[in-house]
């Protein structure tokens, strides 16, 4: 386990446990202090309103676009998370479910401090808080989380994707390929965000399988981390 974590093979650390729900067990246990949940080069990170990245202005070692249909700028991700949405995407479509886009991954701590500031502008701070994270605190900032739209002859917005086919296959198979929908319905008590269906986050295969077969729904919950609903200051 030591060595794999030296070589970042995040699957490698989970499976050194013997399964994502005993690598689970043993962190909420106390059981794992080589493990850090607070380490952002590390796919099990766990950042929310009460958890900026450290450092703030982290950014991953590297990034690059998935296959898929790009709807902005900001479409990098890590590699393994690209690698993982390509495979997703393709069974989806084989699936007769559609085919999906990316709206949004990788955001730099510069991109989200003016995606922020645009949103308090607009919807003021509570209005800006119940929907963007603020500089420091973005999953988007770590690499590891995408936002997805339904496409056809063109991709729909963020809104419309939960109402579609494409987002319930996701949400009964996304887990397959390391991918949990991290803000859901009912969850804004924990996580402090309304409802996003399109927010995809990866957390490696073995630990969403957990996260499914657990029936959990956040990752504070499944970590036994306190709830977040708003930040410290």
């Amino acid at each position: 386990m030591t060595s794999a974590l030296a070589a970042h093979d995040d699957a490698a650390a989970v499976r050194a446990f013997g399964s994502g729900e005993q690598f689970r067990s043993a962190v909420t246990a106390g059981n794992a202090p080589c493990i850090s949940l607070s380490d952002p080069a590390h796919d099990w990170v766990v950042v929310n309103k009460l958890r900026p990245l450290a450092p703030v202005d982290y950014a991953p070692a590297s990034v690059r676009a998935s296959s898929l249909r790009a709807t902005s700028g900001s479409v990098s991700m890590r590699p393994e998370v690209a690698d993982a949405l390509d495979r997703m995407s393709a069974d989806l479509t084989a699936g007769g479910a559609g085919t999906i886009g990316v709206n949004n991954a990788y955001r730099s701590y510069g991109l989200q401090q003016v995606t922020y500031s645009r949103f308090v502008r607009s919807e003021g701070v509570a209005g800006a808080d119940a929907g963007s994270a603020r500089p420091g605190h973005s999953e988007h900032q770590s690499g590891l989380a995408v936002d997805v739209v339904a496409c056809s002859d063109g991709c729909g917005s963020l809104g419309a994707f939960g109402s579609t086919a494409q987002s319930n296959w996701i949400v009964q198979h996304a887990w397959e390929y390391g991918f949990i929908v991290r803000y859901e319905k009912g969850a804004t008590p924990t996580t402090g965000y309304m409802p996003e269906p399109w927010h995809l986050r990866f957390i490696g295969v073995e630990l969403a399988k957990a996260y499914h077969d657990g029936g959990f729904h956040t990752l504070e919950e499944f970590f036994g981390l306190p709830a977040a609903p708003d930040y410290a200051h």
